[in-house]
């Protein structure tokens, strides 16, 4: 197992994110990395890479050039018209208005380029997503180099909710696409994603949606009643070429492990039938029983118990993290993931 971290990840540190009518502490916070950091150190786990710099082309091969400047240069024309706080969005483009004419002013912009008001923008953000995807880069790269069965990449802000041009759920640069393109492009014919966090990859299942090269399964909270609310219904298979290519098995809130591991067993079914070249895992430990984000019933034995079914695929595997907001819990439950990655 080899393990990338992106250590600048706290300069993503924002005063707050608007949720249920307040604004509150951010959830997803520098908390979150140095937590599962303490727990790899305390495991044993003394060697973490730091990712290599592979640079912005293979994040513009599944993310808009517009949207990748807008992110660079936000935070700059932020400040440039006298804002002091974090960033958040003022107004979308609703039924009958345009989006074609590109606003100039910054409020224009993110309304084009965020599709929700709860993933706040502040001075160090580009920064660290522009990192943690290199370290899903790294992750995808040590793989199929064939230095390592399975590597981990531990990074925040998560990167699955991330559409081709919006960010949104925390998100900003999809990862796991990043990943799961760039094993295509280095030898891989087909690639799977396995998105195991609470809630929808709504952004990795639009990337790949009507593509054939690459299966997404999603094991879920049904959007009818959780976030994204937009897309991760089951009625959702890939479209043109894509078609068949896309699966979401969306399960109630209060799922336990009775109902979790059979829907988990269909997806590993779906990822045999496909016989991938290469997987990417995206891993949220937020179905964990006690997340303040997410309403499964999962425990920390769980994690050992997916993490030992994905290993038995025997496929070469990037896992990239996503979600897991139970602070206390989280380097446990990421420490129960990978060994059961680790199992033999």
């Amino acid at each position: 197992m080899k393990i990338f971290y992106s250590d600048k990840h706290a300069a993503h540190d924002c005063a707050g994110e608007i949720k249920d009518g307040e604004l509150k502490p951010c959830f997803e916070n520098p908390s979150r990395a140095d937590a599962i950091d303490q727990a790899f150190k305390q495991n044993g786990f003394d060697t973490l890479y730091t990712p290599s710099d592979f640079g912005l082309e293979p994040v513009l091969k599944v993310h808009d050039a517009d949207y990748i400047e807008f992110l660079h240069t936000a935070w700059q024309e932020w400040q440039a018209i006298g804002r002091k706080g974090d960033i958040f969005p003022l107004v979308w483009p609703g039924a009958g208005m345009r989006r074609e004419v590109q606003p100039e002013n910054i409020d224009g912009k993110l309304g084009i380029y965020a599709f929700d008001s709860g993933t706040p923008i502040c001075a160090g953000t580009w920064g660290v997503v522009y990192q943690g995807a290199q370290a899903a880069i790294s992750t995808a790269d040590a793989v199929m180099r064939k230095q390592t069965q399975h590597a981990f990449s531990f990074s925040r802000p998560p990167g699955h909710h991330a559409m081709p041009g919006q960010y949104g759920g925390y998100c900003f640069l999809n990862n796991a696409a990043i990943a799961a393109q760039y094993m295509r492009d280095n030898g891989a014919k087909k690639v799977a994603v396995l998105d195991v966090d609470y809630h929808h990859g709504n952004g990795t299942q639009a990337i790949f949606y009507n593509r054939a090269d690459v299966l997404v399964v999603n094991v879920h909270s049904d959007p009818k009643h959780e976030y994204p609310y937009y897309l991760g219904h089951a009625d959702e298979v890939g479209d043109g070429a894509g078609n068949g290519f896309n699966v979401n098995l969306p399960l109630p809130k209060g799922t336990g492990w009775d109902k979790y591991l059979p829907t988990l067993n269909k997806a590993l079914h779906s990822l045999e039938q496909f016989a991938p070249d290469a997987l990417v895992v995206s891993f949220g430990a937020d179905t964990y029983k006690d997340d303040p984000l997410g309403f499964f019933k999962l425990d920390t034995n769980h994690f050992i118990e997916i993490g030992a079914a994905i290993a038995k695929l025997e496929i070469p595997t990037a896992t990239i993290l996503e979600g897991g907001y139970a602070i206390e819990a989280l380097g446990d439950n990421v420490i129960a993931m990978i060994n059961g990655l680790s199992a033999k």
